[in-house]
């Protein structure tokens, strides 16, 4: 069976990866739908594929060949569209991270999609990546302790990868415009931290959820000009760190996740945003040198988390609501914690009596 599929959101997330793996995966969906807020460029997804396009909620989800709603607003309209793709009698729901902006309401939306029976997969294609499942394996028989988990993230402009996947740039004006962040405000930014492991550490903490599942402690948070931050974790014994900057220009991508054990490293290393070019790339090396490189899977992430949809429409997996409400838990509890420290050592600093009291909050980033 082929599931007709109607995507909310209209951006470049839609244009360069959505639309194009539901095309690949033409055996189990097929779009039919878009929809936008009125800045037209659902129809011009729209035409490229071979749906139809319309401005709003309505015409989407009165739709009858639309089976499978797709969430890719903007984050704070998430908890919104879902329930109204709920009310509108929809029993499948595809949403880009994050479901929620708190755990509070990621946990009523999933008490109410489990209330109705209705699935539910959220976007998070590092997890559903299938070297990740390699990685986990190799680290279940090495049977090791985990002794440092590191994550560093630095992307490179999107609109570099828009370009490989997309027929033809979005307009000019479509994308809006953003005023310039000013990190020595507090609350800007702590805002930014937060918005950011939301937004992005979301992709790899269910991964860090997966090895060390204690409640991690925060060591330290601080923001990274000119767009990023730095955190340390602590859980089960084991060091968490991510260091993630957005730059305006410069080098491509790297997204990589290290985890360190006493007998072997093992290195997953993500491709960039935007390219449909396979899976990640899982690194192997042991405690006498030896490394192992595996092939890539031409499978990457997006296809494999629509792949994951279907497998539950057709019951060949069951839906798991606790595991979505202890990962947006996880991601949640932490991206709070780094914004109060953010915010708190912005204050100490500022408040500082002496150079020597500065240097040590600026090093420990707020963190008690």
């Amino acid at each position: 069976m082929t599931w007709g599929v109607g995507i909310i959101g209209s951006g470049p997330g839609v244009a360069a990866l959505h639309a194009p793996t539901l095309a690949r995966v033409g055996g189990d969906f097929r779009l039919v739908h878009v929809s936008d807020a009125g800045s037209g460029r659902a129809a011009m997804i729209a035409e490229r594929f071979g749906a139809r396009a319309s401005t709003g909620l309505d015409a989407l989800l009165a739709d009858p060949d639309v089976d499978v709603v797709a969430v890719c607003s903007p984050p704070s309209l998430h908890a919104d569209h879902v329930r109204a793709a709920l009310a509108a009698g929809r029993r499948a729901i595809f949403c880009e991270k994050p479901l929620a902006d708190t755990a509070e309401e990621a946990d009523r939306l999933v008490e109410e999609c489990a209330a109705v029976g209705a699935l539910l997969v959220v976007g998070t294609n590092h997890l559903f990546d299938p070297a990740w499942g390699r990685a986990t394996h190799h680290l279940s028989a090495l049977d090791g302790r985990i002794s440092a988990v590191t994550v560093t993230l630095c992307l490179s402009p999107n609109d570099r990868y828009h370009a490989l996947t997309m027929a033809e740039p979005l307009p000019a004006g479509t994308t809006p415009s953003r005023p310039p962040l000013d990190l020595d405000d507090p609350e800007q930014s702590a805002a930014v931290v937060r918005q950011l492991v939301a937004g992005l550490g979301v992709h790899d903490l269910p991964l860090v959820r997966d090895l060390v599942p204690a409640t991690p402690e925060l060591v330290w948070a601080r923001p990274v000009p000119p767009v990023g931050f730095d955190l340390a974790l602590r859980a089960n014994g084991a060091l968490v760190r991510f260091t993630t900057v957005m730059l305006p220009e410069g080098a491509d991508s790297l997204w990589r996740v290290s985890v360190t054990t006493a007998g072997a490293r093992v290195e997953v290393e993500f491709p960039p945003p935007f390219v449909h070019v396979g899976g990640a790339r899982t690194t192997v090396r042991d405690a006498q040198g030896v490394q192992t490189v595996y092939p890539i899977d031409r499978r990457d992430g997006y296809e494999v988390e629509w792949r994951a949809l279907a497998a539950l429409l057709r019951g060949e997996a069951a839906m798991e609501y606790d595991e979505l409400r202890a990962d947006a838990a996880f991601v949640t509890a932490i991206a709070d914690a780094a914004a109060d420290a953010v915010r708190e050592g912005a204050v100490r600093k500022g408040t500082a009596r002496d150079g020597a009291e500065r240097e040590g909050v600026v090093r420990d980033g707020g963190a008690r």
